[in-house]
């Protein structure tokens, strides 16, 4: 862990393993600010390229004493966490969380607080918000009341590479050439490029002392989410979307539908369609007076998605929004390592020699999901995949961060990275709907004689008589599934080798 120097104003990232926080990060260090994270799990972060850069203080803003050891010596805080999928009490979290780290930062004499929350629309009583947007003004208005300077950005949709907007955005419109979707598509709204984000984020931090309020920041652009993906198609060359709206599809019908078709599960999806139903759009532009745009101006929707397709396209995406933790899974490692231990378990162990090298067994293994899939039986992971979006869950089509590389905290598919140990080790938990916890690790090992062993392991701790009648249930898959993953993946790493000759082995 790196130690900071106090002679750079420090700064506070909460929500660092996060879409934003992952990428404000790097910002500030750029900057010159010193930094310290504040993680539940510190080696979520321990992969990040910055990750030596920083101090990581392990806690959770709703416990006081973490918040309290985290703000010691900060000047600015950037508050950047949500309960949003914690429960159905997730208002009463956030507001209480917001309180509680407000009171802390006034006590710790922190300078400037800075929150990133959600653009309301003008003229609607907040009773009829969602409350993913009620609750974001809430935690705005508890560090509005801490007694600190705060700055409050109020954002509608964000638009960068991994950004779930972006992705909904992406994926509704790639995938449906003739789209029958709801009235909200008619909408107008004000999206803002996260570049812009992040330029506002670091601006704040030396606001004067006397600024204390909320400042609505948007691009350039007034655009409906109609228009939105027509542009997109047309930044993409695609074909002009032929969209039909229809005033049958509800917020949570939509979600649903928006859960199927793209990557985003309706457990994100719904509070984003939910925000979409009133027009969101920038009532003032103060924030110009104090973090003035840049020479070329802010960047406007057409360039924003053109820049996010390039990074895209370069596997040069920084984070993605399923870089935090997806509401409703249980993506957290338990504090056991591996976090298996107790109870009744379930495994399916599978080992295979190979005369492939260490290093190829291994680029294949770091390999697996996204495009190159999990080498065995594709329609019965595309099921099960399809199975799990019909229930709410995240299903196979999140993919990867980057299609070589990964790093613990990483989503991958419908599964979480848990541990990396390079050349060695990819331990991932599931993060599907399952009636209990599930694990796949991927080893690579040697025997007595020096030659290179995959080592393959499935672990399933079951919830109740349900989670013990599901692992029956798919057992006599297994041999299918996981001894064909085996094998095709130690064939995989045997074809890689060079000098292989086809039909050798």
């Amino acid at each position: 862990m790196a130690q900071t120097e106090k002679a750079h104003p420090l700064c506070l990232v909460t929500g660092a393993s996060g879409y934003v926080g992952g990428r404000l990060v790097p910002e500030l260090l750029r900057a010159g600010y010193a930094v310290r994270c504040l993680a539940r799990t510190p080696r979520k972060l321990r992969d990040q390229p910055w990750a030596e850069q920083v101090e990581v203080a392990q806690g959770d803003v709703t416990e006081r004493e973490d918040v309290e050891r985290a703000l010691e010596g900060v000047d600015v805080a950037y508050y950047l966490v949500h309960a949003l999928g914690s429960g159905s009490d997730f208002e009463e979290t956030d507001r209480r969380a917001a309180r509680t780290f407000g009171e802390a930062a006034r006590l710790a004499g922190v300078g400037r607080i800075v929150y990133l929350g959600g653009l309301t629309p003008a003229g609607v009583p907040e009773s009829v918000l969602s409350p993913h947007l009620r609750s974001r003004a809430e935690v705005g208005r508890q560090l509005l009341r801490s007694g600190v300077p705060t700055a409050v950005l109020r954002a509608a949709v964000v638009i960068g590479s991994g950004s779930a907007s972006f992705e909904m955005l992406r994926y509704l419109t790639e995938r449906l050439p003739v789209m029958v979707t709801p009235n909200w598509v008619g909408v107008r709204v004000q999206p803002i490029a996260v570049r812009d984000v992040l330029r506002y984020l670091v601006g704040c931090a030396v606001l004067p002392p006397d600024v204390s309020r909320t400042f609505d920041v948007g691009g350039p652009d007034v655009l409906t989410y109609r228009q939105m993906m027509q542009g997109y198609a047309e930044v993409a060359r695609l074909p002009r979307r032929v969209i039909v709206p229809v005033p049958v599809l509800t917020p949570k019908l939509s979600s649903h539908w928006v859960g199927l078709v793209t990557p985003v599960p309706a457990s994100i999806a719904k509070p984003l369609t939910e925000s979409l139903r009133h027009p969101v759009v920038c009532g003032e532009q103060d924030i110009a007076r104090y973090v003035p745009d840049p020479p070329g101006g802010r960047v406007g929707f057409v360039h924003s998605v053109e820049l996010a397709l390039r990074r895209v396209r370069e596997a040069d995406v920084a984070t993605r929004w399923s870089s935090a933790s997806t509401p409703g899974a249980p993506s957290d490692p338990l504090p056991n390592d591996p976090g298996w231990s107790g109870g009744s378990l379930y495994t399916d162990r599978r080992a295979r020699r190979t005369s492939a090298s260490s290093a190829a067994l291994w680029r294949v293994i770091e390999g697996v999901g996204g495009e190159h899939g999990w080498y065995s039986f594709p329609l019965a992971w595309s099921v099960r995949g399809f199975l799990d979006r019909l229930v709410g869950g995240v299903g196979l089509r999140r993919g990867r961060r980057d299609p070589e590389h990964l790093r613990v905290g990483d989503s991958l598919d419908f599964w979480r990275v848990e541990e990396v140990e390079s050349g060695r080790l990819l331990r991932l938990r599931a993060e599907m709907r399952l009636p209990g916890l599930a694990w796949l690790e991927l080893r690579v090992a040697q025997d007595r004689l020096g030659q290179t062993v995959y080592a393959q392991q499935a672990v399933f701790h079951p919830h109740g008589l349900a989670g013990h009648a599901y692992w029956w249930a798919v057992w006599p898959f297994h041999g299918v599934v996981f001894g064909g993953m085996a094998r095709n993946i130690v064939d995989a790493a045997e074809r890689a080798e060079p000098g292989h000759r086809w039909g050798q082995r």
